[in-house]
């Protein structure tokens, strides 16, 4: 494509149908270098703009009538378009390990210019809601670019300090400082995209409220990545506060739905509350793409632990199946819960420590013991038979269970051998959680469970 017929038809064509999801190519950066160096080439910085405005003006007068002021908007926009092309082509060309300039840092500033174009065209040119799908195109590149340029940064930064004269100088150097300067700065900017969509005034038909959840996804989904999910509130909540004026949320893209949702779910999640947590991401799942493998395993690193703390279920091995990565991390977890093994348990926990803080589930699993110090408690109370029935009478399973016999289950698989206090306050915490129905007789030093549903949930 360069800015010649094909680029002034595919507006036409675009503009005449209405046809945003058309448009939206003409201004994407996913292309060749081949292809950006023949848009970039075939203008120059002297007669662009009056190249764009003739071309512009002609391409659309066979189909519909352009206002100037908007002609002129898209004419500002194109044009930035056509400068980010030339940005991006040299940063391709200077991106190695020896370079010390900072490339992707300025495409992510020509970007910014070339949203910033396409925001004043919305507020002061008539742009109308067709053509929103630009703004997706053009926000979630700044986005890659933000990250791309940070990490060009850190990487320049780090590498200064193996100099020697750099070296002199590292007190005044910390390395967290601004370490997502640009991505911190597009999180502003996406937020400003926000407000301009979210708060337009214009008839449903024709609003930009259409794009609200779009650009909330991409505005959570930075949040996430700066650690700073806190910042996600205000989203959610203007949402919330403006639901009566906005179309209804199942007439957005299921796309849209699908990411809103898991967001939703995870804060939710990180807020340790699993009742609402389990909805979103249960509302997620069920709305995913039976194709999205990466989206499903996603919406599962949080939903297992979920199902684990609301309802004690674990994930089976047919679910897990298509994730190789997901039964590295659960399954030994999941047999050591079933099977109450507490020290394989911590074990496996402790292997998979790194990926689950990462994932930021660790405190969640780390409760699963629990779980496994129930099952393995079940299996003592079990085993302990049945009292001797006389005939003609239903046996009756023994309840009075020595702490002992406790203990020593308990110290399974384990070098340290456990007390008998210590058992009793790990006995009294499972009857205080629910998760064991009796009392604890010390004098006697037994634990004397009910006899009907000695553990809740279990059949037992």
């Amino acid at each position: 494509m360069e800015f010649g017929p094909s680029f002034y038809h595919e507006f036409a064509e675009a503009w005449g149908k209405q046809d945003g999801y058309r448009l939206a190519p003409t201004l994407s950066p996913e292309l060749s270098t081949e292809q950006l160096r023949t848009i970039y080439q075939s203008q120059n910085a002297h007669n662009v703009k009056n190249a764009l405005k003739h071309g512009l003006q002609g391409s659309v007068a066979g189909v519909d009538r352009i206002d100037q002021v908007e002609l002129q908007a898209w004419v500002e926009v194109y044009a930035a378009y056509w400068k980010a092309t030339g940005v991006i082509l040299d940063a391709w060309e200077t991106s190695d390990g020896d370079s010390k300039e900072l490339p992707w840092s300025k495409v992510y500033e020509a970007w910014t210019d070339l949203l910033n174009f396409l925001l004043r065209g919305y507020q002061n040119a008539g742009f109308e809601a067709w053509t929103i799908p630009c703004l997706y195109v053009v926000c979630k590149h700044l986005r890659i670019f933000a990250i791309k340029a940070d990490a060009e940064r850190n990487s320049n930064s780090a590498s200064s300090l193996d100099d020697g004269a750099a070296a002199n100088f590292q007190d005044d150097f910390d390395p967290e400082t601004n370490k997502n300067q640009k991505l911190e700065d597009c999180a502003r900017v996406l937020g400003r995209v926000f407000n301009v969509c979210h708060m337009d005034r214009a008839p449903i038909e024709e609003s930009r409220k259409w794009a609200s959840y779009y650009i909330a996804n991409l505005l959570l989904k930075t949040y996430f990545r700066l650690n700073s999910a806190s910042l996600s509130k205000h989203i959610l909540n203007s949402l919330r506060a403006g639901r009566a004026d906005m179309p209804p949320f199942s007439a957005f893209p299921k796309s849209q739905q699908v990411t809103f949702e898991y967001h939703q779910g995870v804060l939710a999640f990180l807020e340790e509350n699993y009742a609402e947590a389990e909805e979103h991401l249960t509302a997620a799942w069920n709305q995913c793409h039976k194709a999205a493998t990466r989206n499903k395993e996603l919406i599962l690193t949080y939903l297992i632990p979920c199902h684990l703390i609301t309802n004690h279920t674990l994930p089976t091995e047919k679910l897990l199946e298509p994730y190789p990565r997901l039964q590295k991390l659960f399954l030994p977890l999941c047999r050591c819960i079933k099977r109450g093994e507490l020290h394989k348990f911590d074990l496996a926990l402790q292997e998979g420590e790194d990926e689950f803080v990462k994932r930021r589930i660790y405190l969640t699993l780390e409760r699963g013991r629990d779980i496994a110090l129930r099952n393995l408690l079940r299996k003592v109370f079990i085993a302990r038979g049945f009292e001797d029935a006389k005939e003609g009478e239903k046996p009756v399973r023994r309840t009075r269970v020595p702490v002992a016999e406790f203990a020593a289950a308990i110290s399974l698989g384990s070098q340290e051998k456990i007390d008998n206090d210590e058992v009793e306050c790990l006995l009294a915490n499972m009857i205080y959680k629910g998760h064991m129905k009796g009392y604890i007789s010390r004098q006697h030093g037994i634990v004397v469970l009910s006899k009907s549903g000695a553990f809740p949930g279990t059949g037992v």
